[in-house]
C-alpha cells in the first residue's frame, strides 16, 4: 500500500467515516496530501550528495465552501498530513529547517473544489538563553531585527548569528555557518545607533539587500540573506508599537494549484 493510500485509510479511520461524507461532493483529502508532496518535491534544493532542504510551513488555500466543510476537521487533517510529510521527508533524504506546520485558509477568488499550496522554509530561531525575548525588551529597542516572523532588539555592542550552539542568535539553517555574521550596534552622538554586519569567515557568505559583501552598513529595511534566511533591520520610532510575539503570518513562495474531482 502507497503512503498516499495508507494517509487516506489512517484518517478515515479515526474520524469513522464523517469526513469521507463531509466531503465526497468536493473535497478529496488524499489530493491535498498529494498536492503537498509535489510542492516538497519541486522545492527541494541540494545540500549534499544524498541530502536536500526542503520548505517546512504550508499554506493550504480553499474555497469559501470548502474551507466551511474543513473546518470541523482541519486539526484532524493538519495533524495527519504532517505526519505523512514526515515520512515522506524520510523516505526521500530530506531535511526540513523547522517544525512543520500546516495551516488552511479560505480565498473568494477560489470555486467549489479548487486550492492552492504555498510553502516557505523557515529556520528555528533560538536567542541565546540570556538574550531572551520579551515585550519589554523590544518595545524599548531603538533598532530590532526580524526574522522569520520574530523581532530581536539590537543593542550595543551587538550579536553573532549562526547555527552554533555559542551563536547569540541560534538559526537551524543547513547552509548558516556555526558562526556566520555578527551585527554590530555603534551608539552614536544622536540618539540612533548605527548598525553594521560583517561576514565572520562563512561557508556560504552572505548577501545585504541581494548583493555579496563581506561586511556592510544598514540601513532600515536592509536586507540580509544567510543560508536560506532572509533577515530585516528596522528603525523604530519611540511611538511605534512593537511586540516580541509572532508578527503576522509567515512569508509563503507560491506554490501550486489544484483542484478536487467532483
Amino acid at each position: 500500500m502507497g503512503m498516499l493510500q495508507r494517509f487516506e485509510g489512517k484518517l478515515e479511520q479515526m474520524v469513522a467515516g464523517t469526513f469521507a461524507r463531509a466531503f465526497r461532493s468536493a473535497v478529496q483529502p488524499v489530493e491535498v496530501a498529494a498536492a503537498l508532496q509535489r510542492e516538497v518535491d519541486n522545492s527541494a534544493q541540494i545540500l549534499s550528495r544524498d541530502r536536500r532542504l526542503v520548505p517546512n510551513q504550508f499554506h493550504v488555500e480553499l474555497s469559501p465552501q470548502d474551507h466551511e466543510r474543513l473546518s470541523p476537521y482541519s486539526t484532524t487533517l493538519a495533524d495527519e498530513l504532517v505526519d505523512m510529510l514526515r515520512e515522506h521527508a524520510h523516505e526521500q533524504s530530506y531535511v526540513f529547517t523547522g517544525p512543520v506546520s500546516i495551516a488552511f485558509a479560505e480565498k473568494d477568488d477560489l470555486t467549489t473544489g479548487r486550492f492552492r499550496v504555498h510553502s516557505a522554509a523557515l529556520a528555528k530561531v533560538t536567542p541565546a538563553s540570556d538574550r531572551a525575548v520579551t515585550d519589554t525588551a523590544v518595545g524599548r529597542a531603538k533598532v530590532v531585527l526580524e526574522v522569520n516572523g520574530m523581532k530581536h532588539p539590537l543593542e550595543a555592542p551587538g550579536i553573532v548569528i549562526g547555527r552554533g550552539s555559542d551563536a547569540d542568535l541560534r538559526i537551524n539553517d543547513p547552509g548558516v555557518s556555526r558562526r556566520h555574521a555578527e551585527i554590530r550596534v555603534h551608539p552614536g552622538e544622536s540618539s540612533t545607533p548605527t548598525v553594521s554586519v560583517v561576514d565572520l569567515g562563512s561557508t556560504n557568505g552572505m548577501l545585504v539587500d541581494g548583493h555579496k559583501v563581506a561586511q556592510a552598513t544598514l540601513g532600515d529595511g536592509s536586507t540580509v540573506k544567510i543560508g536560506n534566511t532572509t533577515m530585516t533591520i528596522r528603525y523604530l520610532e519611540r511611538d511605534e508599537p512593537t511586540t516580541g510575539r509572532p508578527l503576522g503570518g509567515p512569508g509563503s513562495a507560491p506554490g501550486e494549484e489544484g483542484g478536487w474531482g467532483v
